[in-house]
């Protein structure tokens, strides 16, 4: 049997989202106890990925890697239709997750000790972002 949600994320612009406890919440919710949890986002220009949660520097410190690696306004880019951040966050989105699978195990995701569901925000300004989560 398998059970499936989805629930909107507000972001308030670049930047990360922890998302694991309304995701273990979803799980805890479904009854099944030893299986599979994907997590999935329908968007292009944000990301999911599993990362430290107990020290936010680490977040700041993927962020600026990130704006690093793939600079905003670049003008080897021609897409540019929603502006200077536009095909950058695409880029990013490409280069980490659309999904991830996470094993469950007693009825909760099985997340190492200090690990953290995240909702990568790609986009300089907020945006409302679509998740569906599926346990089975």
């Amino acid at each position: 049997m398998a059970h499936q949600e989805n629930f909107t994320i507000q972001t308030s612009g670049r930047g990360m989202t922890e998302i694991t406890r309304k995701v273990q919440g979803i799980v805890a919710d479904s009854g099944i106890q030893t299986g599979l949890c994907h997590i999935y986002q329908h968007h292009t220009s944000a990301s999911l990925f599993i990362n430290e949660n107990a020290d936010p520097a680490v977040q700041a410190d993927l962020q600026r890697f990130m704006e690093k690696l793939v600079i905003d306004d670049d003008p080897d880019y021609s897409h540019r239709n929603e502006g200077p951040d536009d095909m950058s966050a695409h880029i990013r989105s490409v280069l980490t997750h659309n999904d991830l699978t996470v094993p469950v195990a007693q009825g909760q995701c099985a997340l190492g000790t200090w690990q953290g569901i995240f909702l990568w925000e790609h986009r300089a300004h907020a945006h409302s972002r679509k998740i569906t989560v599926t346990v089975l």
